[in-house]
């Protein structure tokens, strides 16, 4: 059992953040966000797919102006991601945005800040400071200190302008391409602030070497308790992102939607097609939404047994199948007719 670091509880939206609330999934159009129609269409898209909180671009005025729109019609609560200009801020409030993604020391002078922060205070829109390894202010680079403490410097410098206004809707994110970078900035800012952390190795990559990379680098955070939100940087369809997320929490016992699929590697016992088939249930049942797991083994004498945890299971056998359920065999099926039988059972199970 994960025992999670204790952090402030805020809400974005709906969406409860830190404290005792669930790890969220989180993810960002890739659209263009004064496009309305394709920025809706991807957000639903998204939460179909189950993630919580989507981040829009918000470029200029027009994009600002969008999220009037985008806003009142999204199935789930929305972040503005605001770089430098306070009045895109100040739109995006007033425009109902959920959240800020905003770095305080970045938006110039003070009375800029102070207009910003006091609307938010006085809407309750949180707050996410963002650091990135590869855009930190001049004078840290220059300092003769690890990465990740530049990163977490960084982080603290804009925290402490807006603790000083009062301010403590906060959420922050230390990211770097770099998973040991990344692994080291949110170990050590975890220690120092009560604040909730949203978790991910930036620009990642793509689809592969992304999964790779985000896998290691959040699976060993949460594993140790440091986490409250997630985002699976891709270069890919941001649905990918979400069903990512989902797996990493998944495989971590800190999330249970959706079926878990575990398969057995191929060997000389096999009699089936096992890679085939462990891909056809897998697709079959991406979209169920219940909280199972689904094994596909490859021999009948050792299949059902190693997957005993499985609630539901085939074993191959030679040109047939056993579908199993909890580890005891309940039917015997051709090759052909396995999946279809398997989603009869369970189906079934749950009428």
């Amino acid at each position: 059992m994960i025992k999670r670091r204790k952090s402030k509880q805020i809400k974005i939206g709906n969406i409860k953040i830190g404290g005792d609330a669930p790890i969220s999934v989180q993810s960002m159009c890739n659209t263009d966000t004064r496009d309305v129609n394709s920025t809706l269409y991807q957000i639903e898209e998204l939460a179909e797919k189950g993630c919580e909180i989507v981040r829009l671009a918000v470029l200029n005025k027009d994009a600002g102006e969008a999220l009037k729109d985008i806003v009142k019609k999204s199935p789930v609560p929305l972040v503005a991601d605001i770089h430098f200009d306070y009045r895109l801020a100040i739109q995006a409030i007033n425009n109902g945005i959920n959240a800020l993604r905003l770095n305080p020391g970045n938006i110039g002078k003070q009375e800029n800040i102070e207009k910003v922060v006091s609307l938010a205070k006085q809407q309750q829109i949180p707050i996410r400071i963002g650091v990135n390894a590869g855009s930190l202010e001049k004078d840290l680079l220059e300092k003769d200190i690890p990465l990740p403490e530049k990163m977490v410097q960084s982080a603290l410098r804009h925290i402490k302008i807006l603790e000083d206004m009062n301010f403590d809707l906060i959420k922050v994110s230390l990211k770097s391409s770099d998973v040991l970078t990344t692994i080291e900035a949110y170990r050590s800012i975890a220690e120092k602030i009560p604040y909730p952390l949203h978790l991910g190795v930036t620009e990642a990559g793509t689809l592969r070497g992304g999964l790779i990379k985000s896998s290691v680098g959040l699976g060993t955070l949460l594993a140790e308790g440091i986490g409250d939100t997630i985002r699976v940087s891709l270069t890919e369809n941001p649905v990918e992102e979400v069903t990512a997320g989902f797996d990493i929490l998944k495989s971590l016992g800190l999330r249970t939607r959706g079926v878990n699929f575990v398969s057995c590697p191929t060997c000389g016992r096999t009699q089936i097609d096992l890679i085939s088939l462990a891909k056809k249930v897998e697709e079959k049942f991406k979209n169920f939404d219940k909280p199972i797991t689904i094994a596909t083994m490859g021999c009948a004498v050792n299949g059902p047994g190693e997957a005993r945890h499985a609630d539901f299971g085939i074993a191959g056998g030679i040109n047939e199948g056993y579908i199993f359920k909890k580890g005891e065999i309940i039917a015997k099926v051709p090759e052909n007719k396995l999946i279809e039988k398997l989603e009869e059972i369970i189906i079934k199970s749950y009428e």
